[in-house]
């Protein structure tokens, strides 16, 4: 019989390695290429590759590993399942680490104030380490990460409503 937990984390590997499945193959000379240069300033910007009337995109934009919004992962009541919205945020923070190696972050687990305080611990934690799993899978290094639980001692926000038990129920991502 498989233990629990490893259960759960070879279920968040195989969902993550089959969300990298891709139809395209290595091979094929007709692949489509996404072109990803810089954009360019001063009397070229605004003019795309060709010169013509194309506007070059600045990919960094909005895909920023240091917003704010993209260092919080939410979760579901009495889960750590990471859920599949949360991928680009989770691509995004692991592309940055594997980028800069000298980059460390602590992956900060929390519950909503519902159950005993080892429990909400136990579960921040499960939280934290299914955060750092999937950036381990997606490129980011294991040194390059801490995963710590703070359970319900640290609230994003006060209330005892379900917006706010959905607002606790979290992993930060903080640079150290």
């Amino acid at each position: 019989m498989i233990h629990p937990k490893l259960a759960g984390l070879v279920a968040i590997a195989s969902l993550f390695i089959a969300g990298c499945a891709s139809d395209v193959k290595l091979d094929d000379k007709n692949a489509p290429v996404e072109n990803r240069s810089p954009v360019t300033s001063g009397a070229d910007a605004g003019k795309g590759a060709s010169g013509g009337g194309v506007t070059t995109v600045d990919l960094t934009k909005g895909n920023n590993a240091d917003n704010a919004a993209a260092r919080v992962v939410y979760f579901d009541y009495d889960s750590y399942a990471v859920k599949d919205e949360y991928r680009p945020v989770l691509e995004a923070q692991a592309k940055a680490l594997a980028a800069n190696r000298s980059k460390k972050i602590t992956i900060e687990g929390h519950t909503d104030e519902r159950g005993g305080s080892e429990y909400n611990l136990a579960l921040g934690q499960k939280r934290a380490q299914a955060v750092l799993k999937s950036l381990t899978l997606l490129g980011a290094s294991d040194a390059q990460l801490e995963a710590v639980s703070f359970g319900k001692e640290r609230p994003a926000v006060q209330g005892s409503d379900e917006a706010a038990y959905a607002k606790n129920r979290r992993a930060e991502l903080v640079s150290r």
